[in-house]
């Protein structure tokens, strides 16, 4: 009978996880039918939070939840999670960050997308049964062009981002790590703006 509820609770966890999959892939198709103007990192926050929401009525979806929320007290890469998905009797949880950078920067925003995997590791090891890294561009910049060092070479020439990062630039040197493996495919969001979406390990 355990054996059977386990098997019954993991094929639950496994059915939301397809749904949410495939939702997020509904997503652009859902902001341009609606005709949504998505103009910052703020309205994809936002927009992406309202679409899950209804669509997952069984769920709470929240914005900018701190994660001692979650009894999360270690310190990790980052506090706040863009947006979580959870049941109130917290026996599922999902998190997903999202960059939606305006103002160029590349390698300080592609180190930034890198931060936030890593983030999404970090509370998957904690708990959470699926975590997710989405990134919406508008710049081409960001995803073709010069390849002068292994991050650009991540978003830019199809590298694994995988092992040790440094800081682009500043003068405090900061050293990341991502545990896992993981490949960026860029997708068109519309005509003008592509994205991907890292489910992280």
């Amino acid at each position: 009978a355990v054996k059977h509820e386990v098997q019954l609770v993991l094929h639950l966890l496994l059915c939301l996880l397809v749904i949410l999959k495939t939702l997020l892939a509904k997503f652009p198709s859902y902001v341009n039918e609606k005709k949504i103007e998505l103009y910052n990192e703020f309205s994809l926050q936002h927009e992406l939070g309202i679409f899950l929401r209804n669509e997952l009525k069984e769920y709470v979806v929240q914005f900018e939840r701190n994660i001692s929320f979650f009894r999360i007290n270690k310190k990790l890469i980052k506090k706040e999670i863009d947006i979580v998905i959870y049941k109130k009797d917290m026996s599922e949880k999902y998190a997903i960050e999202l960059k939606y950078p305006r103002n160029g920067q590349y390698p300080e925003q592609m180190y930034s997308f890198v931060k936030d995997i890593i983030f999404m590791e970090q509370l998957k090891t904690e708990g959470f049964d699926a975590t997710f890294s989405m990134v919406l561009v508008d710049d081409k910049l960001f995803y073709e062009g010069k390849i002068s060092s292994e991050i650009y070479d991540c978003f830019r020439g199809g590298k694994v981002i995988s092992g040790i990062y440094y800081k682009p630039t500043g003068k405090q040197k900061e050293i990341v790590e991502v545990q896992g493996s993981y490949l960026v495919e860029w997708k068109n969001f519309d005509k003008d703006k592509r994205y991907y979406i890292i489910e992280t390990r």
